[in-house]
């Protein structure tokens, strides 16, 4: 009699298109929402997501589920926009200097670019909605690039190199971009949040 504690079989998860709707098209649209803020957009990448994925269906191997797939199909499908949004983005606006925020000396921050507390409680729930709402907002108003590149790396957590080969920008524009878009997010919070 063989020890059924040693037994072991693949787990194969088997897909069943019938129900993705229902199972998974909110997801879908809160994911690509949260990385395009275009509702008919993200609408119809959700449905071209589905669409993809019952044309490659015989390529998921079940090993990770479902879910997980068709948001990486739908992930491929945001960088594909982000990458038409931003192909002249870099030519038409090249990357100049800027004011230094810290003082050499120390490596602290000057005293005009010094964060300031927002004094926002973090259990409260109201006040975290209305720091999301803030923190969108502030998000909206960076150049197309600069938040497609802060996404990927920092919602999507993506490694630095296949960011720059997707966007098709150098490891150094990529550090630029990445410094420029937290100091404009934290200047905005700033402003935004008192």
């Amino acid at each position: 009699m063989k020890n059924k504690l040693f037994a072991f079989s693949p787990v194969v998860t088997a897909t069943d298109p019938a129900h993705w709707v229902d199972k998974y098209a909110d997801h879908l649209y809160a994911f690509a929402l949260n990385r395009l803020d275009d509702e008919e957009l993200c609408r119809d990448l959700v449905q071209e997501t589905f669409l993809a994925a019952l044309e490659r269906l015989n390529e998921f191997r079940g090993q990770s589920s479902e879910r997980t797939w068709l948001t990486a199909i739908l992930r491929f499908k945001v960088i594909d926009i982000y990458r038409k949004r931003n192909s002249s983005w870099l030519t038409c606006h090249p990357m100049q200097s800027e004011p230094e925020y810290f003082d050499p000396a120390n490596g602290h921050w000057k005293d005009d670019w010094a964060p300031r507390s927002m004094e926002i409680d973090p259990v409260d729930p109201t006040l975290r909605k209305e720091l999301a709402a803030i923190l969108q907002k502030c998000l909206d108003r960076l150049p197309a690039l600069w938040y497609s590149i802060f996404s990927m790396k920092h919602m999507d957590d993506m490694a630095t190199e296949v960011i720059c080969e997707e966007m098709k920008v150098s490891s150094a524009n990529f550090w630029v971009i990445i410094h420029r878009a937290k100091v404009n997010l934290r200047a905005c919070l700033q402003k935004e949040g008192q």
